[in-house]
């Protein structure tokens, strides 16, 4: 079994190798996706990938699967790399998250627990980010959707005390609660409103506010935000170039929308990963969609060289002396 720093240090290496021995990007350039959540035949994650345009995934993993996330990395050199999560309620998940971080996890997530966003289960995954120097990703949903009767880490409104009281922490905010309080009249009825945008929602503000809050541009949740209102979207992701990240939170088998049974007529029978990654392209400039599908998400999780120089030698690992390795070339 690998541990950390054998897994960074191979990273290094097999991201460059795998990124640069591909010759055309479908999407102008090098696509990451930020939330795809590990499947249970471990291969189909690669096929959707394929079938996507995405040139590497963070795969979401529950603390009992870390190691079948770990073997697909390094099956599949370049093309993942690992969250994990854990059940909150149980007193030995602060160690079990911990030990995965050390053997190679680059973040915590997604967390998605029936707690409050501001209680003391939340506040100590907070500062075990902190400490770790990870981001945290997390659902946010305070009206239960059609499928479900749950909340998740809810109580969103008072979330901007919780960014107040943990400035070392990274958050990634994921789901329909915090893309539809980008509109200042949500009235918390729906998990997904439709209709005109009113300017001035917490969410946009908060990005604006703490240089500590990125955005999941994931699921039905933020395909909703992007369709509702193109007029205001567009000048929303040109606002926040550099808080934005591509995610697909796709349950399609193919990437081409196989097997996809979403009830939403706009998603019904289609990848959500392409419908995002479209609707990214063509509400905004193309150095504006290069940050959302790559850069912002790359240079968060320490995947640009430059950063990954910083791991190796937190972690006590030298380069040595070859020669400066490039990143994936844009075309």
């Amino acid at each position: 079994m690998i541990n950390r720093r054998q897994f960074i240090s191979a990273a290094a290496a097999a991201s460059t190798a795998s990124l640069l021995a591909q010759p055309r990007y479908e999407w102008g350039g090098p696509v990451l996706d930020i939330h795809l959540h590990l499947r249970a035949d471990s291969e189909s994650n690669l096929a959707h990938m394929n079938g996507t345009g995405v040139t590497k995934a963070v795969l979401l993993t529950r603390v009992q699967s870390v190691d079948r996330s770990r073997a697909l990395a390094e099956k599949h050199p370049g093309r993942f790399v690992w969250f994990v999560s854990a059940d909150l309620a149980k007193p030995e998940s602060a160690v079990l998250l911990t030990k995965a971080v050390k053997d190679g996890a680059l973040g915590l997530g997604e967390i998605k627990n029936q707690v409050e966003c501001d209680g003391p289960e939340m506040k100590r995954m907070y500062a075990l980010a902190a400490d770790l120097n990870v981001p945290i990703q997390i659902h946010f949903g305070d009206v239960p959707q059609a499928s479900g009767n749950a909340v998740f880490n809810g109580g969103f409104k008072r979330f901007d005390t919780m960014l107040k009281a943990f400035p070392r922490t990274k958050f990634i905010a994921h789901a329909d609660t915090f893309w539809a309080n980008v509109s200042s009249d949500y009235a918390y009825d729906t998990a997904y409103p439709s209709g005109p945008i009113k300017p001035g929602g917490i969410s946009d503000k908060w990005l604006s506010d703490y240089p500590h809050l990125w955005a999941d541009m994931s699921a039905n949740s933020c395909n909703n935000f992007l369709n509702r209102d193109p007029g205001f979207t567009a000048g929303f992701l040109a606002r926040h170039q550099d808080k934005l990240m591509f995610g697909c939170d796709c349950s399609c088998s193919d990437g081409r929308g196989g097997g996809n049974t979403n009830p939403s007529p706009r998603l019904h029978g289609k990848c959500i990963a392409r419908e995002t990654l479209a609707a990214a392209q063509r509400m905004s400039k193309p150095e504006v969609f290069r940050k959302i599908r790559w850069e912002n998400g790359a240079k968060l999780l320490g995947l640009t060289f430059r950063t990954l120089q910083y791991r190796l030698e937190k972690f006590g690992i030298k380069r040595g002396d070859s020669k400066e390795e490039k990143e994936p070339s844009e075309e």
